[in-house]
């Protein structure tokens, strides 16, 4: 009698189904540990549920461009405004138009919601422009000599009080200086834009305006006179409404000091990036800026032009919203990149970093209304929410028990490994990629328990047709996970297919179902293929499954299973000698 031929082992590794279990087991204390030892044991929320700030800007026109308020204009600083403030690790921040000169910006209750706020309007028109004239902050005395137009008033400064690009000095009047790199050569940045005084106290001119200048140089001279830096709404004013072609008048953003400034000759939509680093050789934080190749040529052009002059006319003053953030020194021709620095701190060269990074505004903002929403009504709907899942979940667990019995138990134990592995990774995705946790996420979160029994009942339906074809329990768990396998993973993935597409293609508040959605079917195939699958091979080792208890949810009668299937031998019947 030949040898019976030696079948495949089981699939599925049935006879180590303790090494996924413990991997698993391993993830969650992981996971669980990071939780307590980062001291984020809850999941951030969003504005509607943990409240926030509501934000209302409203454009102005702007002189000489009445056309400027348009759809196109308010749509890209809806743009920009959503890029600085996730910029700054604030997530589900929320920017939309309303109205043709509104925009909403909600911003969720965090850390950085402050700096959000201070950023969110910020028009940040950055202009390079000649230095014409320096003086103190202080509005001239009446009757004393005013610098003209022509950058006569000179500050003094003695060669050891200036800055190179080697130096380690910072400046503390202007508080920022700006520096070539490389090849490029060095600024020199002078020390005291104060100019030298008399004993008086009024600052020195080498001229007097002249008798007979025109009147927009004099009202110019006057406005220049009249300045007080020293004071918010001074420097508030100082160039109001200038265009880049004009010459104007600006503070330095500390208030010591005032200058006259010539027509733009470089505009921020010149500077390609900027990023904050820290400066290793001298310990301190500096904004580094690479211009685009347009931009490098007329930074190129003005630093050859400024070289040849005198001071302070070889000055270019960096101008943020109007406010003079540095006012360097250019000894020769420049290009390529540069790099601002000066007395930083880190919160500092971020936000200017990150405000030149995304670019300027196309329009000016009024801050309208600025609103402090509580999370009364988002915690209403909330526990309504719950309340729906926990109806939902109870339906659930009745249908389970009452169609599968004891395999309602398997499922239990993979939903609860499956909430406990989605609640840490909420909990830890919230200060790792700033994940905040809304309404229309819980939504997603409790339709995945929907998506994750339906995986449960897929395997519990192949094992009760094994076992509704004749076979017995163990062989059935394993021949049935197969077929089951290949079914979860295409609705898994056609499930997850749609989570990502909906979370490329929306915005705001929809993204966080769509991320909830995602990552709860991805956990639903490691929870059934590293849990629900080793569980089930044990089981079907006990007594109480293989045996096909009544409340087993495996009774071969009441699924109404056939006789066993036996192996039968086939004997050849004798030759009939009349048939031969």
């Amino acid at each position: 009698m030949a040898a019976p031929k030696k079948g495949r082992g089981p699939s599925g590794g049935q006879g180590r189904p303790g090494r996924a279990l413990a991997l698993i087991l391993i993830a969650m204390v992981a996971l669980t540990g990071g939780m307590f030892l980062s001291g984020h044991t809850t999941p951030r929320l969003g504005i509607d549920l943990a409240g926030g700030t509501s934000i209302t800007l409203k454009a102005k026109s702007q002189p000489g461009k009445p056309d400027a308020i348009n759809p196109t204009n308010m749509d890209t600083a809806v743009s920009i405004i959503e890029r600085r403030v996730n910029g700054l690790g604030v997530s589900e921040a929320e920017v939309q138009t309303q109205g043709r000169d509104n925009i909403i910006v909600n911003i969720p209750k965090g850390t950085n919601s402050k700096q959000a706020r201070e950023q969110v309007g910020t028009t940040a028109q950055l202009y390079f422009r000649p230095v014409l004239t320096v003086t103190a902050g202080q509005a001239t005395p009446t009757g004393a000599a005013s610098p003209s137009a022509s950058g006569s008033a000179k500050p003094s400064a003695s060669p050891s009080d200036k800055e190179t690009a080697s130096g380690s000095k910072a400046t503390p009047s202007a508080g920022a200086t700006t520096q070539g790199r490389a090849v490029t050569g060095a600024l020199t940045k002078d020390t005291s834009p104060s100019p030298s005084a008399s004993a008086s106290g009024t600052p020195k001119a080498s001229a007097s305006p002249s008798a007979s200048v025109d009147p927009a140089t004099a009202e110019l001279q006057k406005r220049f006179a009249a300045l007080d830096c020293s004071t918010k709404a001074g420097r508030a004013k100082a160039g109001a409404n200038a265009k880049p072609t004009d010459t104007t008048i600006a503070c330095s953003s500390e208030g010591d000091a005032k200058y006259v400034l010539g027509p733009a000759e470089v505009s921020g939509t010149d500077v390609d990036s900027a990023k904050a680093t820290i400066d290793q050789q001298r310990g301190m934080w500096i904004v580094q800026m690479d211009f685009t190749d347009k931009g490098s040529k007329k930074f190129q052009q003005i630093t050859s032009k400024l070289s040849q002059q005198q001071s302070p006319m070889n000055q270019f003053a960096i101008a943020l919203d109007g406010e003079v953030v540095s006012a360097p020194q250019v000894n020769e021709t420049l290009s390529g990149s540069a790099e601002i620095s000066g007395s930083f701190t880190q919160q500092s060269a971020q936000d200017l970093a990150n405000v030149l990074s995304y670019g300027a505004l196309p329009l000016s903002f009024d801050e309208d209304t600025v609103t402090t929403v509580t999370a009364a009504l988002g915690g209403e709907q909330l526990q309504a929410g719950l309340i729906a899942g926990a109806i939902g979940l109870a339906l659930v667990v009745i249908y389970l028990v009452a169609y599968y019995r004891g395999l309602a138990f398997i499922a239990l134990l993979s939903l609860l490994v499956s909430g406990v592995l989605t609640y840490t990774l909420m909990s830890l995705l919230g200060p790792a990629i700033g994940f905040a946790l809304n309404l229309p996420a819980v939504c997603g979160a409790i339709v995945a328990i929907g998506i994750t029994a339906d995986s449960f009942i897929v395997y519990f339906e192949r094992i009760r047709d094994e076992i509704r074809d004749g076979r017995t329990l163990r062989p059935a768990v394993e021949r049935a996970w197969p077929r089951a396998r290949r079914t979860i993973l295409v609705s898994d993935f056609v499930s997850f297919l749609a989570a990502a597409v909906l979370f490329i293609v929306t915005v705001g508040k929809v993204q966080g179902f769509a991320f909830t959605l995602g990552l709860t079917t991805l956990l639903d195939v490691v929870v059934v293929f590293l849990f629900t699958k080793p569980v089930m091979t044990l089981m079907a080792r006990t007594k109480f499954f293989s045996g096909g208890h009544p409340w087993s949810g495996l009774d071969p009668k009441r699924l109404g299973a056939k006789p066993p299937l036996r192996r039968t031998r086939r004997v050849n019947a004798p030759t009939d000698p009349k048939e031969a």
